[in-house]
């Protein structure tokens, strides 16, 4: 018998260092029993359209933000209902907060004549 458990899927970085996305529109509802890379919804970037595909199969328990809503990196943006031996997929990243902002310096370029 499998044991089901709770997964809360968060915004990954969907474009290299994108604080935020904006939700578009959902392509589930809570209740609904998706598949590993279903397509959840679409999130607008500043830079693109991006899809969606769901990181896990199972139930989805809980949408944590409606079309329109400004979502952080970071933030909850699906619940599942998942069993205890669902593998997951890759899906974007969500960085550590332990980790350092990156930096990086800028310099013009040498004048050699």
């Amino acid at each position: 018998m499998a044991v089901s458990n709770e997964f809360v899927f968060r915004l990954p970085d969907l474009a290299e260092g994108l604080e935020d996305a904006e939700l578009v529109e959902w392509r589930v509802s809570e209740g609904q029993r998706v598949e590993l890379n279903q397509l959840l919804g679409e999130m607008q970037t500043s830079k693109a359209l991006v899809e969606m595909p769901s990181p896990r199969s199972g139930i989805v328990r809980r949408l944590h933000a409606q079309p329109g809503d400004l979502v952080r990196v970071g933030d909850p943006l699906v619940t599942f209902e998942v069993d205890e031996n669902n593998e997951p997929g890759v899906v974007g990243r969500v960085p550590r907060e332990e980790a350092p902002p990156r930096r990086v310096r800028l310099r013009p370029p040498s004048q050699t004549q």
